[in-house]
């Protein structure tokens, strides 16, 4: 079967750029999204997020009439499901799984469905929701038993860098059967430069997991190594690059928290999946989880020695250089502050300047005249041009290093 049309459910920091990327390769691609301003947006040859180059890609794209946006779904050859998986409170366990958007992207989408079409879910989801895309499909429609091919294609991309990497990568395909393996291989290849592994659908939906459970454990290392140096008066930054000196040890930065869909979610879906056996990845969790309140602990702190004590908080997105703030750290921090009263907070994002609206941010120029009290939770990169000079008469807390020397 030839691939021609494709359907992407979802137009956020995955599916924007996946239905960019596939427009630009020759299909017709048609965007999904439950919001109309999304939809306007798009349509506009425009975009609601910020990613490197991917406004230019959108605008050409619409622009040869390859990439529209809709509310709803259309017939297609192929459709993929780049749709949010969040957490949801399950009795006790408030980090399980939710996977009713992806339920819902399916439910869009299979009145739409015939014979022979591909179905790829590429939200990083819990072990066993792709074959649940499946049974979905042939609960609603028993006609397409067996006719369907349906596979979960984990998206492994770094934000700033997605569009590279959705071509460079190397991917992982996990059918729900052999041959729906193979037709979702047949399609990546047509975009992917990167080797493409395949491997049953339960199989690839962990790899995911495990992926960002292994950097979470080793953030977790570091983040607890931060708290150990602390109470020892030891420079973290020093004696982890020290430490890695040696030829065997690798060992990561700390900041100020994990955050991000992908590291900060995914270890708790495994934990959720096998809550006796992952003991060692729940456990970097609850490290990682409780950075902010250290950090938050520490402010106060400083903040105690002034009478009307002024706090720049300087970033708000869960890494550097973008505008992501889904589960972000500095974010979750920034609001704990407001919340103690403990000052003036001044919170600084360049990145979300002009859309964010919870709260006042403040420029950067206007922190550094005011501030009594500097505290870096993201390392962008206006924050490391800072003159040092400016710093002398303040409290810093750096939570990630760019000013360690």
């Amino acid at each position: 079967m030839k691939f021609e049309k494709i359907v992407v459910m979802g137009l956020g920091y995955i599916g924007l750029p996946t239905a960019s990327m596939l427009a630009t390769k020759g299909y017709q691609v048609l965007g999904v999204d439950v919001s109309y301003t999304v939809v306007d947006t798009i349509n506009a040859g425009e975009i609601h997020i910020v990613e490197p180059d991917l406004d230019i890609v959108v605008k050409s794209a619409v622009k040869s009439r390859k990439l529209t946006a809709s509310l709803v779904p259309e017939k297609a050859d192929a459709f993929i499901l780049a749709v949010p998986t969040p957490f949801k409170v399950n009795g006790s366990n408030s980090k399980a799984p939710d996977i009713s958007y992806v339920e819902a992207a399916t439910l869009a989408v299979t009145p739409f469905i015939e014979k022979g079409n591909l179905i790829i879910l590429e939200s990083t989801s819990p072990v066993g929701t792709t074959k649940r895309v499946y049974d979905i499909i042939v609960e609603e429609r028993p006609e397409l038993c067996d006719l369907i091919y349906v596979a979960h294609c984990p998206e492994r991309v770094l934000p700033g860098h997605i569009l590279r990497e959705l071509v460079e990568n190397d991917r992982i395909i996990g059918g729900i059967n052999d041959a729906s393996s193979k037709k979702a291989s047949d399609l990546y290849r047509t975009f992917c430069n990167g080797n493409i592994y395949v491997t049953d659908c339960k199989t690839a939906e962990l790899a995911k997991l495990v992926e960002n459970s292994f950097r979470d454990v080793n953030i977790a290392f570091a983040n607890e190594l931060s708290l150990i140096c602390d109470k020892l008066d030891v420079n973290v930054w020093e004696l982890i690059e020290l430490a890695n000196k040696h030829p065997r040890v690798n060992i990561l930065q700390p900041g100020p928290g994990v955050g991000g869909h992908c590291i900060a979610v995914d270890p708790w879906f495994i934990v959720d999946s096998a809550p006796s056996e992952a003991r060692l990845i729940r456990t970097a969790r609850e490290v990682n989880d409780a950075k902010p309140e250290w950090v938050v602990e520490k402010v106060k702190n400083s903040a105690s020695k002034f009478k009307n004590p002024v706090i720049g908080c300087l970033g708000l997105a869960f890494k550097a250089n973008i505008d992501d703030l889904r589960e972000s750290p500095a974010l979750k921090i920034t609001r704990e502050l407001m919340n103690a009263g403990i000052g003036k907070v001044m919170p600084c994002e360049p990145n979300v300047q002009l859309t964010f609206t919870e709260f006042p941010l403040y420029s950067l120029d206007t922190i550094m005249q005011e501030a009594d009290i500097l505290l870096v939770l993201v390392d962008h990169n206006e924050f490391g041009e800072i003159d040092r000079g400016f710093l002398d008469d303040k409290v810093v807390i750096d939570t990630r290093g760019i000013w360690r020397k």
